[in-house]
């Protein structure tokens, strides 16, 4: 499958998870052998040679840095919601486009200098992906990019990324 037609399985839910959102539901994608395949395929091609680890975002981003982290031969680090780690190195608040979240990083499986692709599904404010960098800077990492499947461009997501190197594999 290319990778538009498998762009095009992403379903879009209107006044999800409140009125005014419009979420992005990658179930249909995920469900896809072919489709899955096609994006983790081209997320691939988004990373730089020397990544050593992989940080996926709670919690699509989980699934998509699985199927990466296994296809490249790279680990993955969680990065996840309050309340789920036994042991946390660090915590981030930050804004969604519908309110505030916390992200937290597990204690001792990042080491410092690593290089780290942050890996989620949408771009949209740009909350969650800077707060995973946070994270992952604060134990010592260097992030070497963020990886998205789509990216909102009207929510101004890489405005909250300045420096950082965004690769999306489709913006509307």
């Amino acid at each position: 499958m290319d990778l538009d037609k498998a762009l095009g399985l992403i379903a879009e839910v209107p006044d999800f998870p409140q009125p005014g959102i419009l979420f992005r539901d990658f179930a249909p994608l995920f469900a896809s052998a072919e489709g899955f395949a096609a994006v983790t395929s081209a997320l691939a091609d988004t990373l730089d040679e020397d990544v050593e680890l992989l940080a996926a975002v709670e919690a699509r981003g989980f699934l998509l840095a699985a199927a990466l982290g296994h296809a490249q031969g790279l680990g993955v680090v969680m990065v996840r919601k309050p309340g789920k780690l036994p042991q946390v190195a660090a915590r981030a608040d930050y804004e969604l486009e519908y309110g505030r979240a916390t992200l937290e990083l597990p204690a001792g499986v990042v080491q410092p200098g690593q290089r780290v692709a942050v890996i989620d599904d949408v771009l949209a404010t740009g909350g969650t992906v800077a707060a995973a960098c946070r994270l992952l800077e604060q134990a010592g990492a260097e992030v070497s990019g963020v990886s998205v499947v789509l990216e909102l461009a009207g929510l101004g997501g890489r405005d909250a990324l300045p420096g950082r190197s965004v690769r999306t594999l489709h913006t509307s």
